[in-house]
C-alpha cells in the first residue's frame, strides 16, 4: 500500500468527484494543495498535464492554479492554429461587402409601438 504522502492522479480525480457531488470543501482543498504540488514543480509537469485531460481538474486549473498554460507554453507545446476553410474565407469576403452595401443606405423609419399613446 502506497503512504498518504504520495500524490496519485486518481486519488486527486476521486477528491475532485467528490467536492463537486457533495461539497466537500476539505476534499476540494486537499485535491487543490495536491495539484499544485505538481504544477509547482518541473519534475512532475508531465504528470500534471495529463491530469489536466479531466475536465473537473482541468477547471481547478483554469480558476485557482493557473498554471496548466504556463507549462505547455515553458515546455514549447503550442497549440496548433485552425485553419479557416476556403468556402468560410470567401463568404467572409462575401458578407463585409454585403455590410457595406447595407450601410450606405439610410435606416427606414420605424412606427410607434403604441400608436394609440401618441394621440
Amino acid at each position: 500500500m502506497t503512504s498518504p504522502s504520495r500524490i496519485s492522479r486518481a486519488r486527486i480525480l476521486e477528491q475532485l468527484r467528490l467536492a463537486s457531488r457533495k461539497g466537500d470543501r476539505g476534499a476540494l482543498m486537499l485535491a487543490t494543495d495536491q495539484m499544485k504540488t505538481l504544477a509547482y514543480s518541473p519534475r512532475y509537469w508531465d504528470r500534471y498535464l495529463e491530469l489536466l485531460s479531466n475536465p473537473l481538474a482541468r477547471l481547478v486549473d483554469l480558476m485557482v492554479i493557473k498554471q496548466g498554460d504556463k507549462i505547455a507554453h515553458q515546455k514549447g507545446w503550442t497549440r496548433p492554429k485552425r485553419e479557416r476553410p476556403a468556402k468560410a474565407k470567401a463568404k467572409g469576403a462575401k458578407g463585409n461587402e454585403r455590410a457595406r452595401r447595407k450601410r450606405s443606405t439610410p435606416p427606414s423609419p420605424q412606427g410607434s409601438l403604441f400608436p394609440d399613446l401618441l394621440s
